[in-house]
């Protein structure tokens, strides 16, 4: 990093002493600053030498001295309910003095630390969403979107379309190596010139920015469809639809496929191989859905309307076909002469405290752990009693209770509880207790419960009617799974992708921990 030497500007230099009236010590910063801005310092960065995560968030001090220059300002923001954030992005995309060159890097700097970890959640979200047969992880995905080390500071040219390297002398070279988090930078638009080109309804944070940026990366759009969902039809689709994918659906859309699998993945099974693509369901097939959709209480009135709902259900699994599209974000709309988000682009759902009220994000918190308890209690039970009805592991299933206990509170892995329990190898181990199955469920559960305890409490409020309209109820169950996975599952699923010496502190495991020692 160089020296900034600037020409009659603030030297900010790692370590050097500034007069007591124009700045204060790092070690006071965080008692003025907010903790939340911590976020425009802190980087993550690829780290491979990490075994499990792949990357780590280090602190550039440099974007931390330059926030705590801007302190008088941030207070006068904070005070006035204004955008830091905004702020920084004026001054990163200004092309007249002042800003100056140095200010702009170093606001540049800020808003690269504060996209760096969207961006890896965005490839943790690609993975959940396209990796479950393993054939990649977002350890994959990283390094074609989280290239930006920190080390250079970059601004923009005059057309704000090109990376230029900033030197202490102010001079300015083509940045070789383009890095994505800038590019994110480039194409998002402060709140002034979103209000002139975009509609004012399809604004996005910069969050949501990074999350659909991210899955429009050319390079990582390529991998993915050599390692994860290929574009097939809706009927492939629904065919090829595993369990874990179902788990994610709501319960009649999970009837909806089971019933289908029946019949169509019966006949197929059938066909000889080599047969043509996966045809129309066959009227004799939709019949024998409907009856089987009968039995299990979901009354469809025809054929036709059956073709529709398992279409809807197919375009759900195709939600996420993030590579489907090469279209820009936006689109000029000849009538209203303005630059519009496209259609066919939701925005990854805000904090449910933005979508309605802060009474329900309150109310959430308050259900979270009573609700994440039962899940825990409800599961375990049903895993005993399946493994007392398996004609293989009935004789095991007394291990279950025990071999929990030693994975979650002894920190044990399954190869070395197999032989404590007297199991014939690690394979056995992990069909008996399948700690991962057992946190999938629960968090499928866990999520079950909020919704429904959420849609009477909108009911309530008048938020919505019984039953709610689809879109308001596909919205809400994003919006919980972002919550539950935020709060629980994300750290409780990083625990148990630790190798040696895990331990497990997350709030799912100790609900999980309380609920083994009342079976004891």
């Amino acid at each position: 990093m160089p020296d900034f030497k600037g020409r009659g500007v603030i030297v900010y230099r790692p370590g050097h002493n500034r007069q007591k009236s124009t700045s204060m010590s790092l070690s006071n910063q965080n008692a003025v600053l907010p903790s939340v801005l911590s976020k425009y310092w802190r980087m993550f960065r690829i780290h491979p030498a990490s075994d499990t995560a792949g990357y780590q968030a280090d602190t550039l001090k440099l974007a931390q001295e330059f926030l705590e220059h801007k302190q008088l300002e941030l207070e006068d923001l904070l005070s006035s309910k204004g955008s830091f954030e905004a702020v920084l992005l004026t001054d990163f995309k200004a092309q007249n003095s002042p800003p100056n060159l140095q200010t702009r890097a170093l606001a540049g700097l800020c808003l690269r630390c504060a996209v760096s970890e969207p961006i890896l959640k965005a490839c943790q979200k690609l993975e959940n969403l396209f990796g479950g047969e393993k054939s990649f992880t977002y350890r994959d995905l990283l390094p074609f979107v989280l290239n930006d080390d920190g080390q250079n500071l970059i601004v923009l040219d005059q057309d704000q379309k090109q990376q230029l390297l900033w030197q202490s002398d102010d001079s300015l070279t083509l940045n070789p190596y383009p890095v994505f988090s800038v590019e994110i930078l480039q194409s998002f638009q402060v709140n002034g010139e979103r209000s002139r080109r975009v509609n004012s309804t399809a604004n996005m944070s910069l969050k949501n920015w990074v999350y659909f940026k991210t899955k429009q990366n050319s390079e990582l759009k390529k991998y993915l469809s050599d390692h994860g969902f290929k574009k097939i039809s809706d009927w492939a689709l629904l065919n090829r639809t595993r369990s874990r994918q179902l788990q994610d659906l709501a319960t009649r859309d999970r009837l909806l496929v089971e019933a289908f699998h029946t019949v169509y993945r019966r006949d197929r099974r059938q066909q000889p191989k080599g047969a043509r693509k996966c045809p129309d369901p066959s009227p004799q097939q939709l019949q024998e859905m409907l009856n089987i959709l009968k039995d299990q209480e979901v009354i469809i009135y025809s054929e036709i309307q059956l073709l529709q709902d398992l279409k809807q259900v197919a375009q759900q699994l195709r939600q996420y076909d993030v590579w489907n599209s090469r279209q820009p974000l936006e689109v000029y709309n000849c009538d209203s002469e303005k630059y519009e988000i496209r259609s066919d682009i939701h925005p990854e759902p805000e904090p449910l405290v933005e979508i309605e009220q802060r009474e329900i994000r309150e109310f959430l918190y308050e259900q979270l752990e009573s609700v994440l308890l039962t899940a825990i209690q409800q599961e375990i039970q049903q895993k005993l009693a399946k493994l007392k009805k398996s004609r293989k592991y009935a004789d095991k299933a007394d291990q279950f209770i025990p071999g929990l206990r030693l994975y979650y509170i002894q920190g044990m892995s399954l190869k070395e509880i197999a032989p404590v329990l007297g199991m014939t190898s690690w394979d056995q181990a992990r069909r008996i207790l399948n700690p991962g199955e057992l946190l999938n469920k629960v968090r499928t559960l866990t999520v079950q419960n909020l919704l429904e305890q959420v849609l009477q409490k909108a009911q309530k409020m008048g938020l919505t009617s019984i039953p709610p309209k689809a879109e308001y109820l596909n919205r809400v169950i994003q919006a919980i799974e972002a919550f539950a996975d935020q709060e629980i599952f994300q750290v409780a699923t990083e625990e148990m992708r630790t190798g040696k010496n895990r331990s497990f502190n997350s709030l799912y495991a100790q609900h999980l921990r309380a609920c083994l020692s009342e079976l004891i």
